[in-house]
């Protein structure tokens, strides 16, 4: 009988730029909407708020899987908010609302707040911890304002801006991990992979970016 079984990680999240960061890093998982109602959940702290939310996310997934003895299933559920000036900010409500957020916060900082909590499905054990990372905001311009807000973009993310699409211009820059304001940190994940006794590389597929060869990834010792 062989010692090693398949390693499956399901992302709990409809976020392609999740998706994309995950790739990027030689891992692709599959992807499974969580549903969750974000609105359920009031918190006043920032941490609490996306890492409440992420859990959520996770556990909702995990009741509609249906694991098998010959596969380790992970599900990673993730939530992002933005901590301004003294309030929590997730998605804008319409254009309206990432416009007056855009005029508020340019030339200003927040701290960009991302829970993250992954679920061994097999052995019902659980990792979670909030990475977080200061994001300085240029000063645009109002017709700059109202030419991003026109794209749509801001109305799909937390905080009404990105880092890896149009509004990663209108930013003077981050302190902390990048991958953070995309909405899932690969360094947290790491570590809490470590806390379920997996590694990272576990979760490679078997050509790495760039195609250089990558041996016995994909599985891990039952």
């Amino acid at each position: 009988m062989s010692n090693s079984i398949a390693l499956r990680l399901v992302l709990a999240s409809a976020s392609p730029a999740r998706r994309k960061l995950l790739h990027a890093a030689g891992i692709e998982p599959d992807v499974l909407v969580s549903g969750v109602d974000e609105s359920q959940v009031v918190s006043e702290r920032a941490e609490e708020l996306c890492l409440e939310l992420a859990r959520l996310k996770a556990q909702a997934v995990v009741g509609r899987l249906r694991p098998t003895a010959d596969e380790r299933t992970l599900v990673l559920g993730c939530d992002s908010v933005l901590a301004f000036d003294g309030e929590i900010l997730g998605k804008p409500a319409d254009e309206a609302d990432a416009a007056r957020r855009w005029e508020r916060m340019r030339g200003r900082s927040g701290v960009l707040h991302t829970g993250h909590c992954l679920i061994d499905v097999i052995h019902e054990t659980r990792a979670e911890a909030v990475a977080s990372t200061t994001v300085r905001f240029a000063e645009v311009s109002d017709e700059e304002i109202a030419a991003y807000v026109a794209t749509g973009e801001p109305l799909a993310v937390a905080g009404a801006f990105t880092i890896d699409g149009l509004g990663g211009a209108f930013l003077e820059g981050i302190d902390g991990d990048p991958g953070t304001v995309v909405g899932l940190s690969l360094p947290l994940l790491r570590r809490l992979l470590g806390e379920l006794d997996l590694r990272i590389i576990d979760l490679w597929t078997k050509v790495a970016p760039g195609g250089q060869e990558v041996e016995a990834l994909g599985t891990v010792r039952s």
